[in-house]
């Protein structure tokens, strides 16, 4: 029989969804054998597999150049962490929380600020002014009013790109902006909870200027529990300038006497924001390993 390989852009109820080389786009299983292990499986993944009849079954999983976490997808070039103004309103923490993923997955990011058109006054610049200054590239977009389409697009092609996100932030909206032809499903935030309804059921490839859009489930709440807490000061760009000069070499930043990272803080070379980002996932990753120990 032979072999074949490609790479999932879909993944649904139990099928993959595999495109070849030749975009060719194969209903996969997974063979039984993969079964009786442990394995993991998800979107963007590179897999062989065999063809038998019109339906195919994979047989392995070829190496990863990353994996991103929240929202499960592998093998990316760039994360858009999409967040809106406003409706639901603008979070310093979930923000961190998904730049600190792809940091941690060492993927590029760069964040998306949707709804402009109804942003609060300042916000823009005030994220703007923050981000920029660690290095992210900062796009203010509105779907509903064209803005930011065109450098967001721009950014994004001959990449396969995922945008990720809470529900009701507007992603499917800027995809559908960014490639009329599209067409998905969009929803509005529910104002009895002041939370997006999930839309995306899925994470899914769109092919789209040389590369992929991925889109993907928004959430709730995003959870950090699976974080190891030594990984998390390196999820933070800007630390890295100072923890050479705390005082003990596993400074974890919080507690510890003479903690430079601490001390930029208070000299306000740090965003407080971000500071308290990190100290807020920290105190998530402990909680969990803390119940652990419990049981």
């Amino acid at each position: 029989m032979i072999i074949n390989q490609g790479r999932i852009v879909k993944n649904y109820m139990g099928y993959y969804y595999v495109e070849t080389a030749t975009h060719e786009i194969i209903t996969c299983k997974v063979k039984g054998k993969m079964k009786q292990s442990r394995f993991s499986l998800c979107t963007g993944d590179y897999v062989k597999f065999e063809v038998s009849g019109s339906e195919g079954m994979i047989t392995d999983i070829l190496p990863r150049k990353n994996f991103l976490l929240r929202p499960t997808v592998a093998n990316i070039d760039l994360v858009v962490v999409t967040v809106s103004c406003s409706n639901p309103d603008f979070s310093f923490l979930i923000t961190d929380k998904l730049l600190a993923l792809a940091e941690i997955a060492r993927i590029p990011g760069i964040i998306c600020l949707t709804k402009v058109d109804i942003a609060p006054v300042g916000l823009v610049e005030k994220c703007r002014a923050l981000y920029e200054k660690i290095g992210y590239k900062v796009f203010p977009v509105s779907a509903k009013a064209g803005i930011g389409i065109e450098e967001l697009r721009a950014e994004v092609s001959e990449k396969l790109t995922v945008f990720a996100g809470p529900s009701g932030v507007g992603k499917s909206s800027t995809l559908n902006a960014i490639d009329p032809s599209l067409d998905l499903v969009t929803g509005n935030v529910s104002e009895k909870i002041g939370r997006g309804r999930h839309t995306t059921r899925f994470a899914h490839f769109i092919p789209f200027a040389g590369g992929y859009l991925a889109d993907t489930p928004g959430f709730g709440n995003l959870n950090m529990e699976e974080i190891e807490a030594d990984s998390l000061p390196k999820a933070f760009r800007e630390f890295t300038k100072y923890a050479h000069n705390c005082r003990f070499t596993t400074c974890s930043h919080t507690h510890e006497p003479k903690c430079a990272v601490k001390e930029a803080v208070e000299a306000g070379e740090i965003a407080t924001s971000r500071y308290s980002s990190y100290t807020s996932i920290m105190q998530e990753i402990l909680t969990k390993k803390e119940r652990e120990g419990k049981k």
